[in-house]
Protein backbone atom coordinates (compact mmCIF):
# COMPACT_ATOMS: atom_id res chain seq x y z
CA UNK A 1 0.00 0.00 0.00
CA UNK A 2 1.32 3.44 -0.85
CA UNK A 3 0.16 6.98 -0.17
CA UNK A 4 -0.65 9.92 -2.42
CA UNK A 5 2.77 11.51 -1.92
CA UNK A 6 4.61 8.38 -3.05
CA UNK A 7 2.33 8.00 -6.08
CA UNK A 8 2.87 11.67 -6.98
CA UNK A 9 6.66 11.16 -6.75
CA UNK A 10 6.52 8.09 -8.99
CA UNK A 11 4.33 9.92 -11.52
CA UNK A 12 6.73 12.88 -11.49
CA UNK A 13 9.75 10.62 -12.10
CA UNK A 14 7.96 8.97 -15.01
CA UNK A 15 8.06 12.31 -16.83
CA UNK A 16 11.80 11.82 -17.36
CA UNK A 17 12.79 10.42 -20.76
CA UNK A 18 13.39 6.69 -20.75
CA UNK A 19 11.87 6.20 -17.29
CA UNK A 20 8.98 3.77 -17.15
CA UNK A 21 6.72 2.82 -14.27
CA UNK A 22 9.09 0.25 -12.72
CA UNK A 23 12.16 2.48 -12.97
CA UNK A 24 10.26 5.42 -11.47
CA UNK A 25 9.04 3.23 -8.62
CA UNK A 26 12.56 1.92 -8.00
CA UNK A 27 13.99 5.47 -7.92
CA UNK A 28 11.27 6.73 -5.58
CA UNK A 29 11.75 3.82 -3.20
CA UNK A 30 15.53 4.26 -3.24
CA UNK A 31 15.32 7.97 -2.46
CA UNK A 32 12.82 7.50 0.36
CA UNK A 33 14.43 4.42 1.87
CA UNK A 34 18.17 5.06 1.41
CA UNK A 35 18.77 8.71 0.53
CA UNK A 36 16.27 11.15 1.99
CA UNK A 37 18.92 13.88 2.03
CA UNK A 38 19.47 13.24 -1.69
CA UNK A 39 15.73 13.47 -2.28
CA UNK A 40 15.59 16.87 -0.59
CA UNK A 41 18.69 18.03 -2.51
CA UNK A 42 17.12 16.86 -5.79
CA UNK A 43 13.85 18.63 -5.01
CA UNK A 44 15.62 21.89 -4.18
CA UNK A 45 17.82 21.72 -7.29
CA UNK A 46 14.83 21.04 -9.54
CA UNK A 47 12.84 23.90 -8.02
CA UNK A 48 15.75 26.34 -8.32
CA UNK A 49 16.48 25.34 -11.92
CA UNK A 50 12.81 25.58 -12.91
CA UNK A 51 12.62 29.09 -11.44
CA UNK A 52 16.00 30.49 -12.54
CA UNK A 53 17.04 28.84 -15.79
CA UNK A 54 15.73 30.39 -18.98
CA UNK A 55 16.92 30.74 -22.57
CA UNK A 56 19.72 32.92 -23.89
CA UNK A 57 18.27 35.85 -25.85
CA UNK A 58 20.78 35.29 -28.63
CA UNK A 59 21.27 31.53 -29.07
CA UNK A 60 18.40 30.02 -27.04
CA UNK A 61 20.51 27.67 -24.91
CA UNK A 62 19.91 27.40 -21.18
CA UNK A 63 21.24 30.19 -18.97
CA UNK A 64 20.42 32.17 -15.86
CA UNK A 65 21.48 35.42 -17.53
CA UNK A 66 20.14 37.33 -20.55
CA UNK A 67 23.12 36.08 -22.58
CA UNK A 68 24.87 32.77 -21.98
CA UNK A 69 28.60 32.53 -21.28
CA UNK A 70 29.39 31.54 -24.88
CA UNK A 71 27.48 34.41 -26.48
CA UNK A 72 29.11 36.81 -24.00
CA UNK A 73 32.63 35.53 -24.74
CA UNK A 74 34.43 38.03 -27.02
CA UNK A 75 37.04 35.41 -27.98
CA UNK A 76 34.49 33.20 -29.79
CA UNK A 77 34.47 33.44 -33.60
CA UNK A 78 31.45 35.63 -34.39
CA UNK A 79 31.53 34.66 -38.08
CA UNK A 80 30.67 30.98 -37.46
CA UNK A 81 27.19 29.93 -36.37
CA UNK A 82 26.55 26.27 -35.55
CA UNK A 83 22.88 25.25 -35.53
CA UNK A 84 21.95 22.41 -33.16
CA UNK A 85 18.61 20.94 -32.12
CA UNK A 86 18.95 21.11 -28.32
CA UNK A 87 21.10 22.51 -25.51
CA UNK A 88 22.33 18.91 -24.97
CA UNK A 89 23.63 18.86 -28.56
CA UNK A 90 25.39 22.17 -27.95
CA UNK A 91 27.02 20.76 -24.81
CA UNK A 92 28.27 17.74 -26.78
CA UNK A 93 29.77 20.00 -29.45
CA UNK A 94 31.51 22.04 -26.76
CA UNK A 95 32.94 18.91 -25.08
CA UNK A 96 34.62 18.03 -28.38
CA UNK A 97 36.79 21.14 -28.06
CA UNK A 98 36.93 21.46 -31.85
CA UNK A 99 34.60 24.40 -32.40
CA UNK A 100 35.21 28.01 -31.37
CA UNK A 101 32.28 29.78 -33.02
CA UNK A 102 28.82 30.61 -31.71
CA UNK A 103 25.61 28.58 -31.65
CA UNK A 104 21.93 28.78 -32.42
CA UNK A 105 19.84 26.23 -30.53
CA UNK A 106 16.64 25.29 -32.32
CA UNK A 107 13.56 24.53 -30.31
CA UNK A 108 13.58 20.94 -31.60
CA UNK A 109 13.37 19.67 -35.17
CA UNK A 110 10.82 19.54 -37.94
CA UNK A 111 8.20 16.85 -37.66
CA UNK A 112 5.39 17.50 -40.15
CA UNK A 113 3.41 14.48 -38.92
CA UNK A 114 3.36 15.98 -35.42
CA UNK A 115 2.55 19.49 -36.67
CA UNK A 116 6.03 20.88 -35.94
CA UNK A 117 6.92 23.35 -38.69
CA UNK A 118 9.64 25.93 -39.25
CA UNK A 119 7.90 28.54 -37.10
CA UNK A 120 7.81 26.09 -34.16
CA UNK A 121 11.58 25.59 -34.08
CA UNK A 122 12.68 29.21 -34.32
CA UNK A 123 13.56 29.40 -38.02
CA UNK A 124 12.70 33.12 -38.25
CA UNK A 125 15.05 33.92 -35.36
CA UNK A 126 17.77 31.81 -36.99
CA UNK A 127 17.39 33.65 -40.31
CA UNK A 128 17.55 37.01 -38.52
CA UNK A 129 20.67 35.92 -36.67
CA UNK A 130 22.35 34.55 -39.81
CA UNK A 131 21.73 37.83 -41.61
CA UNK A 132 23.04 40.05 -38.80
CA UNK A 133 26.14 41.06 -40.80
CA UNK A 134 28.59 39.16 -38.59
CA UNK A 135 27.86 35.57 -39.62
CA UNK A 136 29.72 34.35 -42.72
CA UNK A 137 28.96 30.61 -42.40
CA UNK A 138 26.14 28.60 -40.87
CA UNK A 139 27.02 25.03 -39.92
CA UNK A 140 23.98 22.77 -39.72
CA UNK A 141 24.62 20.22 -36.96
CA UNK A 142 21.17 18.69 -36.67
CA UNK A 143 20.89 14.96 -36.04
CA UNK A 144 21.15 12.39 -38.77
CA UNK A 145 17.65 11.08 -38.13
CA UNK A 146 14.92 11.50 -40.73
CA UNK A 147 13.60 14.57 -38.87
CA UNK A 148 17.10 16.00 -38.46
CA UNK A 149 17.79 15.61 -42.17
CA UNK A 150 14.49 17.27 -43.11
CA UNK A 151 15.28 20.11 -40.70
CA UNK A 152 18.78 20.58 -42.15
CA UNK A 153 17.43 20.55 -45.71
CA UNK A 154 14.67 23.09 -45.03
CA UNK A 155 17.00 25.42 -43.13
CA UNK A 156 19.70 25.05 -45.79
CA UNK A 157 17.28 26.03 -48.54
CA UNK A 158 15.99 29.03 -46.59
CA UNK A 159 19.52 30.23 -45.78
CA UNK A 160 20.96 29.68 -49.25
CA UNK A 161 17.99 31.52 -50.75
CA UNK A 162 19.15 34.54 -48.74
CA UNK A 163 22.78 34.22 -49.86
CA UNK A 164 24.20 32.68 -46.67
CA UNK A 165 27.04 30.14 -46.91
CA UNK A 166 25.72 26.88 -45.44
CA UNK A 167 27.65 23.72 -44.55
CA UNK A 168 26.47 20.46 -43.00
CA UNK A 169 28.18 18.56 -40.23
CA UNK A 170 30.08 15.67 -41.84
CA UNK A 171 29.20 12.03 -41.29
CA UNK A 172 31.61 9.18 -41.22
CA UNK A 173 33.14 6.16 -39.58
CA UNK A 174 33.63 6.72 -35.83
CA UNK A 175 37.21 6.98 -34.59
CA UNK A 176 38.41 3.66 -33.18
CA UNK A 177 35.81 1.51 -34.93
CA UNK A 178 36.35 -1.45 -37.22
CA UNK A 179 34.75 -0.95 -40.62
CA UNK A 180 33.18 -4.41 -40.58
CA UNK A 181 31.03 -3.37 -37.59
CA UNK A 182 29.92 0.03 -38.95
CA UNK A 183 26.40 0.21 -40.40
CA UNK A 184 26.09 0.40 -44.19
CA UNK A 185 24.52 3.86 -44.23
CA UNK A 186 27.45 5.33 -42.30
CA UNK A 187 29.94 3.69 -44.65
CA UNK A 188 28.07 5.01 -47.70
CA UNK A 189 28.02 8.57 -46.29
CA UNK A 190 31.68 8.33 -45.29
CA UNK A 191 32.59 7.38 -48.86
CA UNK A 192 30.48 10.15 -50.34
CA UNK A 193 31.89 12.77 -47.93
CA UNK A 194 35.49 11.59 -48.15
CA UNK A 195 38.27 14.18 -48.29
Amino acid sequence: MSGKSLEALIDALRRLPGVGAKSAQRMAHHLLQHDRAGAVLLARALEAAAQRVGHCQRCHTFTEENLCALCSNPVRDQSLLCVVETPADQAAMERSGGYQGLYFVLQGRLSPLDGVGLESIGAKELLDRALDGQVSEVILATGFTAEGEVTAHALSEALKHRGVKVTRLARGVPVGSDIEFVDLGTIAHALADRR
